[in-house]
């Protein structure tokens, strides 16, 4: 009889998070996200984690609302409050928290005082690949809530479960 391991959120997480500051605009954003080929940046504001941007945020409430992505901070579209969690928590209570949410990324914290300094960033794909027996559990919880994951989080359901 095997013991199961148990993964925490340090465990998975990416180390290495672009971010940007709340005030820089969203062409910026959008260039480093280009350049880079990620699909959001973590936003700061003095070194603490304010929010996050993702491309989706971008289309509806910068190119769908017609706002001058030259002269709209990152602040006025970033998605907030963040949801952040620290390296120490059980993946599957981030699985759980991203199924509250409805949301595939979560920015992990150092949660030393109110410092919450940025260290990482988990996400669903993340967990997909390392505990696929997690995201079963993601599809369970939507199953019993009877109700449809988002598009976003079904795709990744949908290529990780056979």
């Amino acid at each position: 009889m095997g013991s199961r391991m148990i993964f925490t959120v340090g465990d998975v997480m990416v180390k290495n998070v672009v971010a940007v500051n709340a005030d820089q605009t969203v062409r910026h954003a959008a260039a480093i996200m280009s350049q880079l080929e990620i699909g959001c940046l973590v936003v700061l504001e003095k070194d603490r984690v304010v929010g996050i941007v993702t491309e989706r945020d971008m289309l509806k409430r910068v190119v769908a609302a017609a706002k001058d992505p030259d002269k709209t901070p990152v602040k006025e579209v970033m998605s907030r409050p963040p949801i952040v969690v620290g390296p120490d928590l059980a993946l599957e209570d981030a699985v759980k928290l991203m199924f509250e949410h409805k949301i595939k990324k979560l920015p992990v914290v150092e949660r030393a005082g109110e410092g919450r300094r940025l260290v990482g960033l988990v996400t669903l794909t993340d967990v997909a690949r390392i505990e696929p027996k997690l995201i079963e559990t993601l599809k369970e919880l939507f199953e019993m809530n009877e109700e449809k994951p988002p598009k976003s989080i079904e795709k990744v359901i949908n290529y990780y479960i056979v």
